[in-house]
């Protein structure tokens, strides 16, 4: 059912009370919360797991170690003070 038969009359009929609206808003509102919530989760799993698979790839270990020399020679040089740039 797309939003404009949920708002259609012949939808909106179906409830006689107020109360009998409130409470179907009240589920519609909880559903939709915890499919969202569903969806946020499994994004973070998903990302997570990804993130575990690319790190224990014998290609991404190559990278690191081929990398670990040139960035230990690259140095950041702070300001003529000599205090770290703010940040926010």
């Amino acid at each position: 059912m797309d939003k404009e038969q949920m708002l259609s009359d012949a939808f909106l009929k179906q409830f006689k009370t107020g109360e009998e609206l409130t409470n179907f808003l009240t589920q519609l509102q909880k559903r939709g919360i915890e499919k969202m919530l569903e969806g946020e989760l499994d994004a973070h799993l998903v990302t997570t797991s990804m993130k575990k698979a690319v790190l224990q790839m014998p290609e991404t270990a190559m990278a690191q170690n081929a990398l670990k020399p040139v960035l230990e020679k690259v140095k950041y040089k702070y300001p003529e003070t000599g205090t770290p740039p703010l940040t926010r």
